[in-house]
Protein backbone atom coordinates (compact mmCIF):
# COMPACT_ATOMS: atom_id res chain seq x y z
CA UNK A 1 0.00 0.00 0.00
CA UNK A 2 1.28 3.64 -0.62
CA UNK A 3 0.43 7.09 0.88
CA UNK A 4 -2.86 7.19 -1.24
CA UNK A 5 -3.93 4.62 1.10
CA UNK A 6 -2.91 6.55 4.31
CA UNK A 7 -5.52 5.74 6.95
CA UNK A 8 -6.42 8.36 10.03
CA UNK A 9 -7.88 6.62 12.85
CA UNK A 10 -11.04 8.92 12.63
CA UNK A 11 -11.02 7.36 9.28
CA UNK A 12 -10.88 3.84 10.46
CA UNK A 13 -13.29 4.18 12.85
CA UNK A 14 -15.82 5.73 11.14
CA UNK A 15 -15.65 2.92 8.16
CA UNK A 16 -15.89 0.63 10.58
CA UNK A 17 -19.11 2.00 12.04
CA UNK A 18 -20.61 2.37 9.03
CA UNK A 19 -20.05 -1.22 7.80
CA UNK A 20 -20.01 -2.76 11.17
CA UNK A 21 -23.58 -1.59 12.62
CA UNK A 22 -24.02 -4.09 15.07
CA UNK A 23 -20.35 -3.63 16.65
CA UNK A 24 -17.12 -5.34 15.25
CA UNK A 25 -18.29 -8.86 16.03
CA UNK A 26 -20.72 -8.39 14.26
CA UNK A 27 -21.71 -8.62 10.08
CA UNK A 28 -21.56 -6.48 7.47
CA UNK A 29 -24.31 -6.06 4.63
CA UNK A 30 -22.47 -4.45 2.28
CA UNK A 31 -18.93 -4.36 0.83
CA UNK A 32 -17.12 -1.17 -0.18
CA UNK A 33 -16.23 -0.92 -3.50
CA UNK A 34 -13.87 2.35 -2.91
CA UNK A 35 -10.26 1.17 -2.37
CA UNK A 36 -9.57 2.48 1.09
CA UNK A 37 -13.20 1.48 2.39
CA UNK A 38 -12.01 -1.97 1.05
CA UNK A 39 -8.57 -1.79 2.82
CA UNK A 40 -10.06 -0.41 6.04
CA UNK A 41 -12.70 -3.55 6.38
CA UNK A 42 -10.10 -6.10 5.77
CA UNK A 43 -7.52 -5.02 8.01
CA UNK A 44 -9.95 -5.40 11.10
CA UNK A 45 -10.90 -8.73 8.93
CA UNK A 46 -7.75 -10.07 9.61
CA UNK A 47 -7.68 -9.38 13.23
CA UNK A 48 -10.21 -12.60 13.37
CA UNK A 49 -7.07 -14.49 12.37
CA UNK A 50 -3.83 -15.68 14.67
CA UNK A 51 -0.64 -14.69 13.30
CA UNK A 52 1.52 -17.94 13.12
CA UNK A 53 -1.46 -20.40 12.97
CA UNK A 54 -2.27 -22.35 9.66
CA UNK A 55 -5.70 -22.69 8.57
CA UNK A 56 -7.52 -25.05 5.61
CA UNK A 57 -10.02 -23.17 3.55
CA UNK A 58 -12.90 -24.61 5.49
CA UNK A 59 -11.52 -23.07 8.57
CA UNK A 60 -11.08 -20.11 6.65
CA UNK A 61 -14.70 -20.05 5.53
CA UNK A 62 -15.87 -20.74 8.65
CA UNK A 63 -14.10 -17.47 10.10
CA UNK A 64 -15.63 -15.50 7.13
CA UNK A 65 -19.30 -16.77 7.30
CA UNK A 66 -20.43 -14.72 10.17
CA UNK A 67 -19.03 -11.44 8.81
CA UNK A 68 -20.36 -11.45 5.23
CA UNK A 69 -22.37 -13.31 3.24
CA UNK A 70 -20.12 -13.59 0.37
CA UNK A 71 -17.74 -15.15 2.12
CA UNK A 72 -15.46 -16.18 -0.89
CA UNK A 73 -15.03 -12.76 -1.93
CA UNK A 74 -13.86 -11.55 1.23
CA UNK A 75 -11.30 -14.84 1.40
CA UNK A 76 -9.76 -13.91 -2.19
CA UNK A 77 -9.60 -10.05 -1.42
CA UNK A 78 -7.65 -10.85 2.00
CA UNK A 79 -5.53 -12.49 -0.09
CA UNK A 80 -5.28 -10.21 -3.12
CA UNK A 81 -4.36 -7.21 -0.80
CA UNK A 82 -1.65 -9.24 0.69
CA UNK A 83 -3.08 -9.81 4.24
CA UNK A 84 -3.69 -13.64 3.97
CA UNK A 85 -0.97 -15.93 2.10
CA UNK A 86 -1.60 -19.51 0.95
CA UNK A 87 0.00 -22.26 -0.28
CA UNK A 88 0.26 -23.15 -3.98
CA UNK A 89 -1.95 -26.43 -3.65
CA UNK A 90 -4.58 -23.36 -1.89
CA UNK A 91 -4.86 -26.02 0.75
CA UNK A 92 -3.24 -23.57 3.51
CA UNK A 93 -3.64 -20.13 4.87
CA UNK A 94 -1.58 -18.25 7.18
CA UNK A 95 -1.91 -14.00 8.29
CA UNK A 96 1.41 -12.85 6.09
CA UNK A 97 3.20 -11.26 7.91
CA UNK A 98 4.60 -7.69 7.43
Amino acid sequence: MDERYAITGEEKEKVLATYFKNGLDGSIESFPRKEKRKIILLQHIVTKFEVGNKYCEKEVNEILKPIYSDYVSIRRYLIEYGFLDRSDDCTTYWVKEV
